[in-house]
């Protein structure tokens, strides 16, 4: 990520394990040629996919579908000064092969705002990277101040 700032770096496993223990996290994508950030709840595939569940006329999935995008979730303790940041970058695409959606619709994750057409959305895990802070404390052994 950024050589040197005192972070740990964290490698794809570790990330997509610490993935999978949060509910809600933030795809950032290109809107009328700016960033565009938005919280979303998500699930993982098995082959670590990002998996959305959304209404099928969506301006999300109108603006990502084919599109490579990022997606990112974390856990911070403000009051330890510790956590991790895991950002996925990938294509996005809607599902379309019906014995996935079948699938998906047993496994994958629920939608919070349900609507009556609800697509998934797959972001593939091209790139994977991620970073922790631990206890308050830098690789270069610098104890934070606590707050």
């Amino acid at each position: 990520m950024y050589a040197n700032d005192g972070f740990r770096e964290l490698g794809r496993q570790e990330c997509l394990r610490l993935l999978a223990k949060v509910p809600v996290g933030r795809i950032v994508h290109t809107r009328q040629a700016l960033p565009a950030v938005l919280p979303v709840n998500f699930g993982l595939d098995d082959d670590g996919s990002v998996l959305l569940r959304t209404s099928a006329l969506s301006e999300l999935v109108r603006a990502i579908d084919g599109s490579v995008v990022a997606f990112e979730a974390d856990e911070v303790d403000a009051a330890t000064h510790s956590g991790w940041s895991v950002v996925v970058t990938g294509k996005a695409t809607v599902v379309t092969d019906p014995a996935e959606q079948e699938r998906l619709a047993r496994t994958g994750p629920r939608s919070w705002v349900p609507s009556p057409e609800e697509v998934f959305v797959r972001i593939e895990p091209e790139l994977v990277t991620g970073r922790e802070l631990v206890g308050g404390r830098t690789l270069y052994g610098v104890v934070l101040p606590a707050s």
